[in-house]
């Protein structure tokens, strides 16, 4: 199946973050809500664990808040969203999951995607933030490889058990976690960030998407989606079992409700995209307004499709 034939899905970004919702956090669950009765496929959520100092090193341009903002932890946000929602689905992107022991985090997300009816979907990454890693007492250099026993661990420990694990970095043997994930075989996984060689054997070996990073082109996108398919192909998997995110054409109009360029979304979908991507306070500064533009947006959605 070509990826273009996957129904496509909108996902909207909510700020777990900063300022945007002020100090009111149900806010928060709400927008959630009204996510949900519009009609929007995806919800997601970021991760920090904890800011210090420099946050110049980010790498796609100004850094969203100053250390000292709030940042909310994106799978309890979660969890408290799947209470009020019955249909959307629920995503980190990206969670950097080598800050949580592979095994709390298999439970953690289990849990979730048990309550939640199977809505999970974890998008991965390493991070960029030194701090982050000497606060864990991690080693900021060995983040790809921690990243990878996360995915490793958390596959083994989604299968019926006992289970045993063993890397030159974790080793665990004859141990369950239960109850497993609702979907089979396992919460989906995305991986955020360039399509370098490492990233392209988790996606070919473990993963259901790929996010690529914000400020990527046009054309390195259509070039890693090729490189992408042709090494799924090579390792016998349909390149329609891995969905590609890039971010949706979308404006806000002079009066402030959201508009969709039809044609470039279908030129992206002809490009192998089967995802799209609006971060909600960028296209809606005004949170009051926000459930209102969510619903437009929604809608704007299925009109462009249709």
């Amino acid at each position: 199946m070509s990826r273009a034939a996957l129904p496509p899905r909108l996902h909207v970004g909510l700020d777990n973050y900063g300022s945007y919702l002020g100090s009111d956090w149900a806010r928060l669950l709400d927008l959630g809500v009204a996510a949900d009765e519009a009609g929007v496929d995806t919800l997601v959520l970021v991760d920090h664990v904890v800011l210090g100092g420099d946050l110049s090193g980010y790498p796609y341009g100004p850094f969203a808040t100053e250390p000292d903002a709030p940042w909310l932890e994106p799978l309890t946000c979660l969890a408290a969203i799947a209470g009020r929602t019955a249909r959307v689905r629920l995503m980190t992107g990206v969670l950097i999951a080598p800050l949580r022991p592979p095994a709390l985090l298999a439970k953690t997300a289990a849990t979730l995607d048990v309550i939640s009816g199977g809505r999970l979907d974890l998008g991965v990454g390493t991070g960029w933030l030194a701090k982050e890693y000497e606060a864990a007492g991690l080693d900021f250099k060995q983040r790809g490889r921690l990243l990878d026993d996360a995915l490793d661990a958390c596959a083994a420990l989604w299968q019926p058990g006992p289970t045993a694990f063993d890397s030159p970095r974790l080793r665990f043997t004859d141990v369950y976690c239960d109850p497993p994930p609702r979907q089979t075989p396992g919460v989906p996984f995305w991986i955020g960030g360039e399509l370098h060689d490492r990233n392209l054997a988790r996606l070919v070996r473990r993963c259901n998407g790929w996010i690529p990073s914000p400020t990527a082109r046009r054309t390195d996108i259509a070039a890693g989606i090729e490189r992408l398919d042709a090494a799924l192909t090579a390792a016998g998997r349909d390149p329609s079992e891995v969905r590609v995110r890039i971010g949706a054409p979308a404006t806000a109009g002079d009066d402030g409700a959201p508009q969709l360029d039809a044609e470039r979304l279908a030129q992206f979908r002809d490009l192998g995209a089967s995802d799209f991507y609006a971060p909600l306070s960028h296209l809606c500064p005004d949170s009051d307004a926000a459930p209102e533009f969510v619903a437009g947006l929604a809608r704007a959605f299925r009109e462009s499709l249709a």
